[in-house]
């Protein structure tokens, strides 16, 4: 007989209620007006998503990446495990809880991923920071990952979605160095969101990590000349 849920904690935001629950010793869920979000069983597409960007710039001496939502730390520990002990990597989340909970009760799935030495916690807006980044002056990232709660789909604004819309796609090229990685998370795949990427300047590689079951989409883009 599977075992209840127990609620750890709740926030109230603009959105609705985000709450952790906790079942066992190592299965949680993250939800929202009690919509899941993240369910630490069903991993796969953000380990990929974290490990596959990361190693294209794991070469570079001291690699800058943006991580653009923190979730259960999942995709960030997939990114660190594949980043040399240089690389800096900056992690923007709304809500400050999300830090929280990945230093507290979800800290072991990551092997504390948010303490690393490497990691620097941002409580703000990721597409302020990739448009900060975008300008001409600015320091680069070498590679920016999206791991939102929403990816692109047929429902997205082809020009003003403040992530995959044209726009914000021709911003995130110019927030990146020459040849800079954009890795993308989504629940199905989208070729009107394909056809953007390749507008904006990216070349277009979509995955759907695993076999059977739930099977999510990573997208990850290089920057082209």
């Amino acid at each position: 007989m599977a075992q209840p849920w127990q609620t750890l904690d709740k926030v109230n935001t603009k959105e609705g209620v985000l709450e952790l629950r906790k079942r066992g010793e190592r299965d949680f869920l993250i939800l929202i007006n009690n919509r899941v979000l993240m369910n630490s069983s069903l991993n796969r597409s953000e380990i990929v998503l974290g490990e596959r960007a990361c190693k294209l710039v794991a070469g570079l001496s001291a690699p800058r990446v943006l991580i653009g939502g923190l979730g259960m730390g999942l995709t960030l520990r997939a990114a660190l495990d594949a980043l040399p002990v240089a690389a800096q990597v900056t992690v923007a989340d709304l809500n400050p809880a999300m830090a929280k909970w990945c230093r507290g009760p979800l800290a072991e799935l990551t092997k504390r991923a948010v303490d690393d030495p490497r990691v620097t916690m941002v409580t703000g807006d990721v597409a302020a920071m990739i448009a900060r980044a975008a300008q001409p002056a600015a320091e680069k990232f070498d590679a920016i990952i999206i791991d939102l709660y929403e990816g692109p789909s047929a429902s997205s604004d082809a020009l003003l979605d403040p992530f995959y819309g044209i726009r914000a796609l021709k911003t995130t090229a110019a927030a990146l160095s020459p040849a800079g990685v954009f890795a993308v998370w989504g629940e199905n795949s989208d070729a009107g969101f394909e056809m953007r990427l390749a507008a904006a300047g990216f070349t277009v590689d979509r995955q759907r990590p695993g076999r059977g079951g739930l099977r999510h989409v990573v997208y990850v883009g290089r920057k082209q000349a």
